[in-house]
């Protein structure tokens, strides 16, 4: 990972991009940018392994990210492949868990990367905004989860 730099505005910019943002007004985007910071990665590199503890999540701003798991038979898997505006790793800005899967760049990739100090850090500069954030992130992993439910169900009928 290498650390790039964006302004406030390119930043909030980008946010935008997602679906996890698109309800936020530019004045509240700014605010969240500044706790956000940009890196690039590389083809093939890794971003975080199944089982690493969870300290960040991250938004592709560039790129697609492959999200693969283990398998039973420790067979390696791919889940999904993530292109721009999707978030990822969200899970462990929130708990600070064990990774569940792996995320590798499937091309040269540009993420915002959102990390559980700066996510505590907005909670006491700006403690609304950090909690509409929290808010839309609790949001984003229900519907998920509802999702897989879903397919579950689908899959024993």
């Amino acid at each position: 990972m290498q650390e790039c730099t964006f302004t406030i505005n390119e930043v909030a910019g980008m946010l935008l991009e997602s679906s996890l943002f698109r309800d936020f007004q530019t004045v509240d985007l700014r605010s969240v940018a500044r706790y956000f910071r940009a890196v690039t990665i590389n083809k093939g590199e890794i971003i975080f392994q199944e089982g690493d503890i969870g300290t960040f999540m991250c938004v592709v701003s560039a790129g697609n990210i492959s999200v693969t798991k283990l398998d039973s038979d420790g067979h390696l898997v791919e889940i999904t492949m993530l292109r721009t505006g999707r978030v990822f790793g969200e899970m462990a800005v929130l708990d600070g868990e064990y990774r569940s899967a792996t995320c590798v760049a499937a091309q040269d990739c540009v993420l915002l990367i959102l990390s559980r100090d700066s996510l505590s850090k907005m909670e006491s500069d700006v403690p609304s905004t950090a909690a509409r954030v929290i808010r839309t992130l609790a949001v984003s992993l229900s519907r998920r989860l509802r999702l897989a439910d879903g397919k579950l169900v689908d899959q024993q009928i």
